[in-house]
């Protein structure tokens, strides 16, 4: 039976989803935006910044299941400009260490809130 799981430190979903969900032993994340938990704002600023707010977004929810971001097996990111590629790859390589997730990175026409990155 799947098991919902959720953080305060990351923002409270903005539908009808949780924030993640634990089945067989393995976590499934919901997409996060750049939004601060604290505040339920978007990040301002540069693209890296949002990036890392996704990601410390992510990790508090994998933190709430008692796992860790570092142990993904695939991430998903959409861009609203593929332009960005470059400093998804940084933001990764500072995250992660080898070997890296499985990743597909695609460029959508819009996100929730005006977001550049989920």
């Amino acid at each position: 039976m799947p098991v919902p799981v959720e953080s305060s430190s990351a923002p409270q979903a903005i539908g009808a989803y949780s924030q993640g969900m634990m089945h067989g032993g393995l976590l499934y994340l919901s997409g996060q935006i750049p939004l601060d938990p604290r505040t339920g704002q978007m990040v301002e600023g540069d693209i890296a910044l949002q990036i890392r707010q996704v990601l410390d977004n992510l990790q508090a929810v994998c933190n709430a299941a008692g796992g860790r971001l570092q142990d993904a097996i695939k991430l998903q990111v959409y861009l609203t400009d593929l332009g960005h590629f470059a400093q998804v790859n940084q933001a990764m390589e500072a995250e992660f260490s080898i070997p890296y997730p499985a990743r597909a990175v695609v460029q959508v026409a819009a996100l929730p809130r005006g977001a550049q990155v989920e």
